[in-house]
């Protein structure tokens, strides 16, 4: 389409570009998400909603699996063989493996993450220790065993 080559042209029009093409819904879908929705960010009360940007964020992430589809799919489902022109296509075993495996290899990293540096931070694990400790312990004692009348006074006129 950038080389006015025609039967380049043919095939970003035949596989991508037309609505009713076999792919077209997934370009069209592209484009909607990637160029149409962030068009909303022009109004600044937009702008300045944190649910519309996270919203706004999702729809681009979807957007941009989009884009992954049809730049891998609609450039290998119509091959220049009159053998392979079959119109769907439809992954195999091999396929699935790498993608259910990419998964794997994310949560077992993740995983892995977490047992060996902790997920909490320390700044809390200083707060809970400072308020559960046996200096923590020594204070509540002295309070714990004042009669109820005069630690209320006392706090009462701090």
């Amino acid at each position: 389409w950038y080389s006015q080559n025609k039967y380049e042209g043919y095939t970003f029009w035949y596989s991508r570009a037309y609505l009713f093409s076999p792919y077209g819904w997934s370009y069209w879908g592209m484009m909607a998400c990637n160029v149409l929705s962030p068009q909303i960010f022009w109004f600044r009360k937009m702008r300045r909603n944190i649910f519309v940007t996270f919203f706004m964020s999702v729809i681009v992430n979807i957007g941009m699996w989009f884009e992954r589809f049809v730049i891998i799919v609609t450039s290998l489902y119509r091959d220049y063989l009159p053998s392979s022109w079959s119109v769907y296509y439809s992954p195999t075993i091999w396929e699935v493996g790498f993608y259910l495996g990419t998964f794997g290899l994310f949560f077992t990293c993740f995983f892995l993450f977490a047992k060996y540096f902790p997920v909490i931070a320390i700044a809390e694990i200083k707060y809970v220790l400072k308020t559960t400790g046996e200096g923590y312990k020594g204070k509540m004692d002295k309070i714990e065993t004042q009669e109820l009348e005069k630690f209320v006074h006392e706090q009462a006129h701090h």
